[in-house]
């Protein structure tokens, strides 16, 4: 049962700002609880900022510490009708040819016209042929009683034939059945057999010619049952939309832009984990920073410009390939220096920023980009980190004052009871002492005077 009183009515004495007061006193252990609780959730999150950008940072630099990450390549074709797209390890090369024919999709449709699409049709069975009409691919059995609709059905149903089919308006309330191969090309090419159809496109393949036959060079073809072509060149895919009578010539080379590029955002992001370091240990005068100071999260800061700075093995220093450091403590990148050295050294280049030999054998030496992914995923690792444990170090705390602040609340509930009850006791007893007085002052009243 819980009590409260205000004014004592007896004593005159304000008990509930009293009680209030007495409360105040005691929970300024809590209070001092509730305030350290909001530092550590604010330290924490710091670190997990922190955090956050070292990720980010050992996600870019694990994708261009790979040999692979300077494959990229550019293709270019001198005609707008053949397309030309690369993957990241195609290989530089060239090529000219004409294009012969492109492909093409065998169809045919019937010559008979119908009325309806629902009705009978009366067709006999279909007798499914090579293009050539000299051997059978399948028959497709029918009675007569099926209409357009249901014929076409049968054909799609039987998937051994590599074709679809379909009824189809070819003047108002006049339709026929078209039925077209599956795929493009000549293999997939057909004829129809027992019932009357109409060739209305060959099956052909996409041919490219390469060379001319004189009398000291030989060409050859190259066929596709597409208009794409994978393979031609290693890593480039080629798609053709017409014929070409003229020379094409299609060339797949390096692009160093591209691959400065992508140093370029390995650069953005160091320094961007740079700059969230710096805003969260801030150790200027009058600085308010939740970290600061911090050596835990400055070192790592430091390590990352040395991871930039340093020499590659006996290749030197990144500055020649255009890394340089800063006096407020970043790192900028010449993107057009980078780019020259992979033209003019392309093999040391590649060296500063990924290194050589095989990480963790005899030899080996890290480049850049695995120097600073190995400290930043020192830091960030969501196992092993250092922040990480940090960070995790500082929930545990929080999660401990949590529990003692609540604590704090079923004590101070209980010392408010205990309080109100001596109040109220009190009140109770000055009750009872002024009856007492009123009654013994009656007593000494009521006695005769002498």
């Amino acid at each position: 049962m819980t009590m409260s009183i205000n004014t004592g009515l007896v004593s005159g004495i304000d008990t509930g700002t009293m009680i209030t007061q007495l409360l105040q006193l005691e929970a300024r252990q809590q209070n001092a609880l509730k305030a350290r609780l909001s530092d550590t959730q604010v330290t924490a999150s710091a670190y997990r900022t922190i955090n956050s950008s070292l990720a980010a940072l050992t996600t870019s630099a694990e994708s261009l510490a790979r040999p692979d990450s300077f494959a990229s390549t550019k293709a270019t074709s001198t005609a707008t009708s053949v397309g030309v797209t690369t993957a990241s390890w195609a290989t530089p090369g060239s090529l000219t040819f004409t294009v012969a024919s492109v492909a093409t999709t065998a169809s045919s449709v019937s010559t008979g016209r119908w009325s309806s699409t629902t009705t009978a049709a009366g067709m006999g069975s279909i007798d499914i042929r090579t293009a050539d009409g000299t051997a059978s691919k399948g028959t497709v059995a029918l009675d007569g009683t099926e209409s357009l609709e249901q014929v076409a059905a049968k054909i799609n149903a039987d998937t051994a034939l590599g074709l679809k089919a379909s009824a189809v308006q070819v003047s108002p309330g006049q339709y026929a059945l078209q039925i077209s191969a599956a795929t493009s090309g000549a293999a997939a090419g057909f004829s129809v057999g027992g019932t009357a159809f109409t060739t209305t496109s060959l099956g052909q393949d996409a041919v490219l010619k390469v060379g001319e036959d004189t009398a000291t060079t030989t060409s050859y073809t190259i066929r596709s049952a597409t208009n794409t072509f994978e393979g031609v060149l290693p890593g480039a895919t080629l798609t053709v939309s017409k014929p070409e009578t003229s020379p094409v010539t299609v060339t797949v080379a390096a692009d160093p832009e591209a691959v400065a590029d992508k140093v370029s955002g390995l650069v953005d992001a160091v320094n961007k984990a740079l700059s969230t370091i710096k805003t969260y240990s801030d150790n200027t005068p009058g600085s308010k920073a939740a970290l600061r100071g911090e050596y835990a999260v400055t070192s790592v800061a430091g390590q990352l410009l040395q991871a930039v700075s340093e020499a590659v093995g006996t290749d030197g220093s990144p500055a020649q390939v255009g890394f340089e450091l800063t006096r407020d403590g970043t790192v900028t990148f010449d993107e057009e220096k980078f780019a020259a050295a992979l033209r003019a050294t392309p093999d040391l280049a590649q060296r500063i920023v990924v290194g050589s030999g095989v990480p963790g054998e005899p030899g080996a030496v890290l480049g850049l980009a695995a120097r600073v992914r190995d400290v930043s995923k020192a830091a960030s690792d969501t196992t092993t980190g250092s922040l990480s444990s940090l960070a995790k170090g500082q929930d545990n705390l929080a999660r401990d004052i949590q529990d003692r602040i609540a604590d704090w609340d079923l004590r101070l509930a209980a010392r408010k009871v205990a309080l109100t009850r001596q109040f109220t006791a009190m009140e109770t007893a000055l009750s009872g002492l002024t009856n007492q007085s009123n009654w013994l002052a009656g007593q000494l009243s009521s006695l005769p005077s002498a």
